[in-house]
């Protein structure tokens, strides 16, 4: 019976992973075999794989609010000392801080190596429009993490005040003990029923997986890439630089485990992170794969994962950093050694409280280019193939939300090597 309940569970990673390579093999094809008009770009393009594609994320992000607020209340509930939580939770923001400030200098460090923006030709890129952020000053950013109206909070989707509010309720239910007990059974069971809800929108994933890939290839194409190959290369390098040396030395430092065996118990995840673009739909999924595959208690990674995918942004770090140094050299801008240290500290402080949704990191973009000097204009060269690497990058993200989630757990005891080291275990 669990060899049958162990292929079922292998046969979706595997699926996801079968729908990725057909959705980038029909998109291309399409793309260049295709002849453009209403049937491909209005029927199969803007009418099937949209509908099925967003459909899959709108089912994704439906999970999101409900089942992060439940996870953290049981999370914080469970953990029920605020000495201990304060504990986690000043570890876990100070890691995925300092990884943000490595990911920025990886990347302004490698682009000075490659040169991505010398000798480019700005004519021959399709530019964009650039949106706008609002500058947001550090002591607005923290105070828009107390929620006015909760239910609000909760409606908007505002993850920062959604995580204060969870948290308080789960240490208040904590504090209570036995006079609470049917509000506490009431979140456990719903959080279970969420879990169970998951499962169900997973079992469609290979589907919408498919769509999306298949629609941004279909797009796209190879063409757009081209004048921006080495731009691209760079971003790319820096996301593989701070994935399988910078997270993984940190995973052996601090706990001990094979970073090998760690990547390959995570893939899938990575995988799904890749095909969607949004690390906030792939918080169930990482809670899930960390506590059947690596070990790690829902009692600490309800809480940290959460909170990686509003604060801790490596890949889009990474990608900032990068376009910073590309941008100055194609429009001929000289940066200092102070002007790095600003970008380092703006792409950092930027990461903090952004939505983790498709595309942000572009808007943020513009943050970090102000602080510098840097034309917004500059954003409109990269706009075209940022698709391909925010899903890059997202991947990347998730995964350093994982290696933090699983030292913290180690530190705090909370990590079970046992389920580590066995094999892929089943539901």
């Amino acid at each position: 019976m669990a060899t049958k309940k162990e292929q079922k569970k292998m046969g979706l990673t595997t699926k996801i992973f079968i729908a990725l390579i057909a959705g980038a093999i029909v998109g291309v094809i399409m793309h260049y075999y295709v002849p453009a008009g209403y049937v491909r770009d209005d029927i199969v393009v803007g009418g099937v794989f949209y509908v099925l594609g967003q459909g899959f994320l709108r089912l994704m992000q439906m999970l999101v609010v409900p089942l992060v607020f439940c996870s953290l209340v049981c999370g914080s509930s469970a953990i029920g000392d605020t000495k201990t939580l304060g504990r986690v939770g000043v570890k876990t923001i100070g890691f995925y801080l300092m990884t943000t400030a490595i990911a920025v200098t990886v990347a302004t460090s490698l682009a000075n190596l490659t040169n991505p923006g010398l000798g480019l030709d700005i004519s021959n890129i399709e530019k964009g429009e650039a949106t706008v952020a609002e500058s947001t000053s550090f002591a607005d950013t923290l105070l828009n993490i107390i929620p006015k109206n909760p239910i609000q909070g909760l409606a908007e989707g505002n993850m920062l005040q959604i995580i204060l509010f969870a948290m308080i309720v789960g240490i208040l239910l904590a504090k209570l003990g036995e006079q609470a007990e049917t509000v506490s059974t009431f979140f456990a069971q719903f959080n279970d029923l969420m879990m169970e809800m998951t499962n169900m929108v997973m079992s469609v994933a290979p589907i919408g997986v498919f769509s999306l890939i298949a629609k941004t290839f279909t797009e796209i194409g190879f063409d757009a890439f081209v004048p921006m190959l080495k731009y691209m290369g760079t971003v790319f390098g820096g996301l593989v630089v701070q994935c399988c040396v910078v997270y993984m030395i940190f995973l052996k430092l601090f706990t001990g485990l094979n970073p090998i065996k760690f990547l390959k118990k995570f893939a899938p995840v990575m995988g799904f992170a890749f095909s969607t673009a949004t690390s906030n739909a792939t918080i169930p999924l990482s809670i899930e794969t960390l506590d059947e595959k690596v070990g790690v208690s829902k009692r600490i990674s309800s809480f940290t994962i959460p909170l990686g995918a509003t604060i801790n942004m490596d890949g889009t770090a990474i990608m900032q950093g990068v376009a910073v140094v590309f941008a100055a050299q194609a429009y001929g801008i000289n940066l200092g050694i102070a002007d790095y240290v600003t970008v380092i500290a703006t792409a950092t402080l930027a990461s903090i409280g952004t939505a983790g949704v498709p595309g942000v990191g572009l808007i943020t973009l513009s943050m970090v280019f102000a602080s510098v000097g840097l034309p917004v204009e500059a954003i409109a060269l990269i706009m075209g193939i940022d698709r391909i690497l925010d899903m890059c990058r997202t991947a990347v993200n998730i995964t350093g939300d994982a290696v933090c989630t699983t030292i913290v757990a180690h530190q705090d005891g909370s990590l079970d090597r046992d389920v580590f080291n066995a094999a892929t275990p089943s539901k």
